[in-house]
C-alpha cells in the first residue's frame, strides 16, 4: 500500500494495488477506483485533513498517543 498527500489540494491518495482500474465510484468526498472484481485499487480522499481529523476522534486514546505524539 502506498500513501500520497497533496497538501495544496488537500487530497490523500491510497494505492492498494497496481491492478488495472475498471470502474470508479463516488461516495461523499471520495473516489473509489476498483478492478474487474470490484476490489479497491485506489482511493482518493478529498478534504483529507477534515476527514482524518474526524476519523481520529473515534480512535482509542492509547492509539492516538502512539500515532500522534512526537518521536522521542
Amino acid at each position: 500500500m502506498k500513501l500520497k498527500y497533496n497538501k495544496e489540494d488537500d487530497v490523500l491518495i491510497v494505492e492498494y494495488s497496481k491492478d488495472k482500474i475498471d470502474d470508479v465510484y463516488e461516495s461523499n468526498n471520495m473516489l473509489v477506483h476498483v478492478n474487474e472484481e470490484k476490489e479497491p485499487v485506489l482511493l482518493e480522499i478529498f478534504k483529507a485533513s477534515e476527514f482524518l481529523s474526524e476519523a481520529s476522534k473515534s480512535l482509542p486514546n492509547d492509539i492516538k498517543r502512539n500515532l500522534f505524539s512526537p518521536a522521542n
